[in-house]
C-alpha cells in the first residue's frame, strides 16, 4: 500500500510543479461502493499537503457525498419509494451542480478569485448540508471522490472532462460487499446484518455494476485487495 500511495503522490506533486500559477490540478478518484477511495483520496490530500509544508493547505478534498439529493427532493420524485429505495444510485445524485461546481473550480485563478464552496453530507441526518466545504484560491490541487465521477453518461461524463486526471479504485464485488454490511448497520441505514447483505445486493452493487460497465478510460487503475491494501494494476 505504502509504495503505491507514495508513487502517486510523488507522481502528482510533480505534475502539480508544471501547472501555471493561474491554474489548478484537478483529480478525480472514482470505484464502486466499498473500494476504499475515500481513503485513498483523504490519504493523498494529506500527502500533499505535507509535502507542501506550509501552513495553508495546497490541496483540498471533495468529497462526492454532498451531492445526495435531499430526502425531501427523492420524496418528491414521480416514484418516492424507488427513489429512496435506491438512494445512492446516480439519478439520485444532483449531477447538474457538481458539474457546476468542478467548472467554476476549473476557472483560472487570479487575485479576484475567491473562495468557493462544495456540499457535505451529515451521516446523522442523513442529507447534504450547504456550503460547508471551502475551497481556497489557495487550493491548487483539488481531489475530488466519489462513485460516478468517471461515468461516462451525462453530467457525470462532463465532469470528467473537466478534470485533469481519473483514478479508479477496483475491487471484487464479494469484498465490497463485505465492507458495506457493517458500514449499513452502523449508519443505521439497515437494522441488521440480513438487512444490510439485501440492500447491497439490490442496491449497492447494482449500482457498481454500471459504475464499471459504463467507466471512462481512467489514468491509474488501483487494485484494492481484501485486506484493505492498494496494489498497482499492471
Amino acid at each position: 500500500m505504502e509504495e503505491q500511495v507514495n508513487r502517486l503522490v510523488e507522481r502528482t506533486w510533480a505534475k502539480f510543479q508544471k501547472v501555471p500559477e493561474s491554474e489548478r490540478l484537478l483529480i478525480a478518484i472514482s470505484g464502486i461502493p466499498g473500494s476504499g477511495k475515500t481513503s485513498l483520496a483523504t490519504t493523498v490530500t494529506s500527502r500533499l499537503n505535507a509535502l507542501h509544508g506550509k501552513e495553508t493547505p495546497i490541496a483540498a478534498y471533495i468529497p462526492m457525498d454532498g451531492y445526495h439529493y435531499s430526502r425531501a427532493h427523492l420524496s418528491s420524485m414521480p416514484d418516492p419509494e424507488n427513489a429512496h429505495a435506491r438512494r445512492g444510485a446516480a439519478f439520485t445524485f444532483d449531477g447538474p451542480a457538481f458539474l457546476a461546481l468542478a467548472k467554476n473550480i476549473r476557472q483560472p485563478l487570479s487575485s479576484s478569485s475567491k473562495t468557493l464552496y462544495a456540499p457535505s453530507f451529515d451521516h446523522a441526518k442523513k442529507d447534504p448540508v450547504e456550503n460547508e466545504i471551502e475551497i481556497a484560491p489557495s487550493s491548487r490541487i483539488v481531489v475530488f471522490e466519489g462513485n460516478y465521477l468517471s461515468l461516462g453518461k451525462g453530467e457525470w461524463k462532463e465532469a470528467a472532462e473537466v478534470m485533469d486526471e481519473l483514478w479508479f479504485v477496483e475491487v471484487d464485488f464479494d469484498t465490497a460487499g463485505k465492507r458495506l454490511v457493517p458500514r449499513h448497520v452502523k449508519a443505521g441505514i439497515a437494522p441488521n446484518e440480513e438487512e444490510a447483505w439485501k440492500r447491497v445486493r439490490e442496491n449497492d452493487l447494482v449500482n457498481g455494476l454500471e459504475i464499471v460497465e459504463s467507466r471512462l478510460k481512467v489514468d491509474e487503475l488501483i487494485i484494492s485487495t481484501e485486506d484493505g491494501r492498494w496494489a498497482p494494476k499492471d
